[in-house]
This record gives C-alpha cells, structure tokens and sequence, in this order.
C-alpha cells in the first residue's frame, strides 16, 4: 500500500524553475564594453560612450535611448557634460545617480588637465593651458573670471574663480586680485574668462579692464602675462593681438 504520507510524488511531478531572461540590452552593453577595452574607443560614436558611462549608474535599464536624448538635446558628448544640472534633468530617464556620473566625468577631466598644465611652465604650454580652460569653462552660459596665480618660475600656484556674472558681463576689481595675489605670493598672473556668445573678440570693457589689472599689478611687481578669452569654439589672447 502507497504510504500516503510518502512526498516522494510530489517531488517528481514539481515544476523546474524556468531560467530568467536576460534583457535584451545585456548583450549589446558587453560588446559596447568590449569595443572599448580593446582599444576601439575612438571609433565610437558619442552616444556609445555615453550609455557606458550612465550604465554604471543605472545599470538596470536601457540607457541607448536615453544617451541619444541627450547627445540631441546638448549637441555632443562634450555638450552634454558641460550642461547645466537643471537642463540635464529637464531630459525623461536621467535620475539623479546619472547626473553623479556626468558631473564626476567632468571634473576628473578638468582634474586631468590641471595637472597636466601644473607640470611644467604654464608659459610656453598653450594648448594645455586652453585645454584646461575649455574644459573648465568653455561651455558656461555665464561669464566667469578666473584667475591663474604663478610663482616665479611661471609655475602654477592656485586657479580660482574670483567673479561670476551675467550672459555678457563681468566685473573684475584689480585691488581684490592683487591682494589675493600678494596673499598667495604670485609673481605672476594670467586672467582668464569666456563669452557664452562664442565670440571671443575683446570688448572695450574686456580692454579697459585689464589694461586696470595691468597697472595695478605691476605697482607691486607682479605681471600679468595674459589674457585669455575662451569659447566653447575658439580662444584668444590679449597678448597676441598686442594688447600687453
């Protein structure tokens, strides 16, 4: 007689789990992964990077449309990281774990090109000093002035942001740059500060300004080796036009 406490039936005749499916996109994120550990990163198109990067931090989704969202929205790879958190969140599907991995990209980039500025004399190193710019500032909708303090080797000692203003203005006081020159002990200087209009051709108040730094500077022995203006296109320096 069947012992009919005996499970061993029930064992038989249980269902086998069925295997989760992978979703879809697991497959091309690997070869996206791939592509880029063997060297063919520069192949890849913008978005391609740009769904790398935003699946580190939301791994669990699809991020191919999204990545195309944005490079439409911003223009390019480089837009979208110079962008504004508020318009970066204005696209559906970018959280705020995204925007962390945008905004960490952007500054281990302008981390990168600081030191690589920092190593050697910033004078005479004209493409890494506009690199640095550009990236730090380039893409701002905002005017904003920085300044490159250096010692007397034309070394760089601090770069800081001393004045953010409007689309098309900013004001720069010489006194609060040259003491904050003497403060770091800087024998020389270098302005820095963008037009969000693309256009970087110097404007009366940009002449009449720094020709105020100028002066003031020199007063207590400090030079001011440059301006620069920057663009998200272009740059140009006082210097070489003959206007110090």
């Amino acid at each position: 007689m069947t012992d009919l406490f005996d499970s061993s039936s029930d064992k038989a005749t249980k269902p086998k789990a069925i295997p989760k499916a992978k979703p879809h996109y697991h497959g091309h994120r690997q070869r996206l992964r791939q592509r880029l550990l063997e060297g063919g990163a520069e192949a890849m198109p913008d978005y391609e990077i740009l769904e790398l990067l935003l699946c580190l931090a939301m791994p669990q989704r699809d991020m191919k449309p999204l990545a195309k969202a944005l490079i439409a929205r911003f223009g390019s790879f480089a837009g979208v990281l110079a962008a504004e958190s508020e318009r970066l969140l204005e696209v559906p599907g970018l959280k705020e774990s995204g925007l962390a991995a945008l905004r960490t990209v952007r500054e281990a980039a302008r981390r990168l090109a600081k030191a690589e500025l920092g190593a050697q004399t910033v004078i005479g190193n004209w493409e890494r000093l506009i690199d640095y710019c550009r990236i730090s500032q380039g893409h701002d909708k905002a005017e904003r002035f920085r300044i490159l303090f250096l010692d007397r080797k034309n070394h760089l000692i601090a770069d800081e942001v001393q004045q953010k203003g409007t689309i098309d203005h900013t004001p720069l006081y010489p006194r609060e740059v040259v003491k904050r020159a003497l403060d770091l002990g800087a024998a020389a200087l270098i302005l820095v500060h963008n037009h969000p209009s693309g256009d970087v051709t110097p404007s009366k108040d940009d002449v009449a300004m720094t020709r105020a730094v100028h002066e003031a500077a020199a007063k207590l022995g400090i030079q001011l080796h440059d301006h620069v203006i920057i663009s998200k296109s272009g740059a140009t320096s006082f210097k070489s036009l003959g206007l110090l």
